[in-house]
């Protein structure tokens, strides 16, 4: 059995299609998208609404979940850091997390079996 790594990126919005299209061309096949709120150094920022300041602490982000058993972790996470870097404050997180396992609900699959595409 191959070792399952799920990788979590944090990241702006404004990157997700280009981060998607990234995974796409180095075989990366599914991903849970999940829209996020979330404070790191930013600390948020102020916002004048109705006349009065309003302190926006917690800024929209994307979450994205990716895991692989085939596609080199190494490659995942370099091609997720060229495409998220602006090189500002901001850009995001990658978290990397060893899966102890995987189960397909539908066919009962573990393990690698369960993140590997099934042969036609």
């Amino acid at each position: 059995m191959n070792k399952i790594t799920k990788i979590e990126i944090i990241t702006r919005p404004e990157k997700l299609e280009e981060l998607k299209e990234a995974m796409n061309a180095i075989a990366v096949k599914g991903m849970t998208v999940t829209q996020v709120y979330g404070c790191g150094l930013q600390k948020g920022h102020t916002e004048i609404y109705r006349g009065k300041e309003v302190s926006i602490n917690l800024v929209p982000k994307v979450k994205v979940e990716i895991v692989v058993c085939e596609v080199p972790v190494e490659k995942v996470l370099d091609t997720a850091k060229r495409v998220c870097r602006t090189g500002k404050i901001g850009d995001g997180k990658i978290f990397v997390y060893s899966l102890e396992n995987a189960i397909r609900i539908r066919t009962g699959d573990e393990g690698d079996a369960a993140i590997i595409e099934p042969k036609s």
